[in-house]
């Protein structure tokens, strides 16, 4: 290439650099990602279908975003999974026609009212790159090439990716990328150069196909970690070349991928399921709090049939909302843009946003970044996941089902429960008074080994499940008797029973072992015949370690009863009596105890109302709840104790180093304020 020429397109890149230098310092800064709680996201992911991109794009319409909603951050759409590119890239597969540059609008609008721009961005998935070139693609179990997916061992990282980003922040100066179709899209790759690689490093000469091959595990741990230096590889590319630019793959470090956040990326971020959608977000948010990254949660605006579109009401999204800053977190809404890149039904919908905005900035500087008060923590085991589930990182087949459902029968109880995985607990397990274990079949020796010291110190275990139990068997004082089973039982306690077809497993319990609940060989309400021990519970050391010998995670999930989550409470508070808050009134509100500027900050969220429905997409009432009475811990008698948002003032009494009070009424989300 003629030298005069690549100076010339050098010092044209500089000369647009410097432009772009000058006009963004006349702007108002800009939040970072840490600092940022409210944001908009908008995709299309652009196709061939895409002729006229921009054409009813103008600046009018993206003030009247801001106006309305005022957020921190606007993402918008670059690429989607299909690969197309909807602004006219010079290094990647632009869409087939533009009007103007959809995208230049956004930036220039964004820019000028203080508003940080991300762009949605899909990595691995990318049909266009692989359909060009093949080569680039993954490799399936049958040797067959991908048509959706990149190979992370491949060209596609240096070839597009970080060209593309690059040309993203050199040509419009946004401000981060939140890069999607990445852990959740990724699969095994069987490519030439892949089993290659596997077989070096490991001296395993046959390579597993199928789940129940030999190995199987430990070629998808060879795949996982091909996916972890792929993203680390990009990162750092990236920051090297921009330093203060913000990156997040959308579910990395999440409940997706259970892991420590060791790639530096600058936060965390995922959308969670547009409908049961509250259940989505009380796992998807305590499951983030503690990766020691900023997080946020981003909410569906609308439920989705395939080719069926319905925006959710106000009280809807705020209660999802409610859900996710109640943890600390920020919170995001996705709605679609059109096929030229405008916002759809933008006056109607940002108006419905900004009534959700309204509701998460009154209640900003009580939750944002505040730090949560360890209760229960329920153990996490990502060594357990990545031994069972299908994919490589995501668990969406039913894998986390047993820790969702105990999760949330924990919460219809009103206890404050965090999610720790295994590094969260390593080296603090004391801060919890009761850490239960729900119905994970694996543990890492050196952990386990942990867990019993915990317990000998003073902490307090609670297993779920025989096949769990059987890992902690002495320990626990008891002979596990046959083999666990699926099988129908009478759940019974206080004198009710309930029954349930779920695996459980007979159990003969030691001397120094207390029985807690029975299960009966049938379900008919039929207290009269033999049974066994439903749970037991053991002095060790000085703490308790209790069991319960029948499986209550799936079961509580599709098919709940009161029983089921009395019997699991009354385990609790078997070893946990005393928690900071204690909640009567209403089983249907989730109880979040945090502190904030010093301040102990107890988050009242109503989760009444059909939002886990099959047959319910839409909804535009939630009943309130109340009166509530409240029982919270404070070595001190208050200077203050309010309601927020509103600083409504509250009666209560303060004895025996506890704070009575009641709430007459829960609308949506409250939160205690106590000084």
């Amino acid at each position: 290439m003629n030298l005069r020429f690549i100076a010339k397109i050098i010092i044209s890149t500089l000369f647009c650099m410097i432009i772009i230098i000058q006009i963004d310092a006349q702007n108002p800064d800009r939040l970072k990602r840490e600092d940022s709680f409210l944001g908009i996201h908008f995709d299309f992911h652009a196709g061939y279908d895409c002729n006229e991109i921009g054409k009813t794009v103008t600046p009018e319409m993206i003030e009247r975003v801001i106006d309305q909603v005022h957020p921190d951050y606007i993402q918008c759409d670059c690429k989607g999974h299909a690969g197309i590119s909807s602004y006219p890239t010079k290094v990647g597969h632009p869409a087939p026609g533009f009007v103007r540059d959809q995208l230049r609008i956004w930036r220039d609008v964004t820019a000028r009212r203080g508003v940080a721009l991300y762009m949605h961005y899909s990595g691995v998935w990318d049909s266009e790159a692989v359909k060009n070139h093949p080569e680039w693609a993954r490799i399936n179990e049958k040797g067959e090439t991908d048509n959706r997916l990149t190979s992370v061992y491949g060209p596609y990282v240096d070839k597009l990716l970080i060209p593309q980003i690059e040309e993203l922040i050199d040509e419009y100066n946004i401000d981060g990328i939140w890069i999607d179709g990445e852990c959740w899209a990724v699969e095994r790759d069987y490519g030439e150069n892949v089993i290659r690689k596997f077989r070096e490093k490991t001296g395993i000469t046959t390579v597993p196909r199928n789940p129940e091959d030999p190995y199987y595990f430990e070629f998808t741990e060879f795949n996982r970690d091909g996916f972890r230096n792929y993203f680390n590889h990009y990162v750092t590319e990236i920051h090297k070349h921009a330093p203060d630019f913000q990156i997040a793959g959308n579910w990395a470090y999440s409940s997706l991928m259970p892991e420590p956040a060791v790639i530096n990326v600058d936060f965390i971020s995922g959308d969670f399921s547009a409908r049961n959608s509250v259940n989505a977000g009380r796992l998807e948010g305590r499951a983030m709090v503690h990766q020691g990254k900023p997080w946020d949660l981003m909410a569906w605006s609308f439920t989705w049939d395939p080719g069926i579109y319905s925006t959710k009401s106000i009280a809807q999204l705020k209660r999802e909302a409610a859900t996710v800053i109640a943890l600390g977190g920020g919170f995001q809404a996705y709605f679609p843009q059109n096929r030229d890149g405008s916002v759809r039904q933008w006056e109607w919908d940002m108006n419905l946003m900004g009534e959700i905005a309204k509701f998460c900035r009154e209640r900003q500087e009580f939750c944002h970044k505040a730090e949560p008060v360890p209760q229960i923590g329920l153990l996490y085991s990502g060594s357990a996941l990545y031994r069972i589930n299908d994919k490589m990182f995501s668990s969406w087949k039913g894998e986390l089902n047993p820790m969702k459902g105990i999760l949330q029968s924990l919460l219809d109880s009103q206890n404050s429960v965090e999610i720790v995985m295994e590094h969260h607990l390593t080296g603090r397990m004391l801060d919890y008074p009761l850490i239960v274990m729900p119905e994970w079949e694996y543990l890492e020796p050196k952990f386990k080994s942990e867990l019993i010291a915990y317990v000998n110190k003073g902490g307090n275990l609670l297993i779920i499940g025989p096949k769990a139990a059987a890992l902690f068997e002495s320990e626990l004082g008891v002979k596990l008797v046959g083999e666990p089973e699926s099988k129908i039982k009478g759940l019974a306690y206080e004198e009710r029973l309930a029954g349930m077809e779920t695996i459980s497993q007979d159990v003969k319990l030691g001397d120094d072992v207390k029985a807690f609940g029975r299960l009966y060989a049938n379900a008919r309400n039929d207290m009269t015949g033999p049974y066994q021990p439903a749970a037991s519970i053991k002095s060790y050391g000085k703490g308790k370690i209790a069991a319960a010998y029948i499986n209550l995670g799936d079961r509580y999930l599709n098919a709940r009863t009161s029983v089921a989550c009395d019997f699991l409470n009354g385990l609790v508070r078997e070893l946990f009596p005393d928690p900071i808050v204690m909640v009567s009134g209403s089983h249907t509100v989730d109880v979040v105890v945090n502190r904030i500027n010093g301040n102990l900050a107890v988050n009242l969220v109503n989760t009444s109302g059909p939002h886990e429905s099959e047959t319910v997409r839409v909804f535009d009432e939630i009943d309130p709840v109340g009166p509530l009475v409240l029982s919270i811990a404070h070595d001190r008698k208050p200077r203050n104790v309010t309601v927020q948002p509103g600083d409504r003032k509250t009666e209560y009494d303060y004895k025996n180093g506890r704070i009575s009070l009641t709430l007459p009424r829960l609308e949506i989300h409250d939160i205690i304020i106590v000084e």
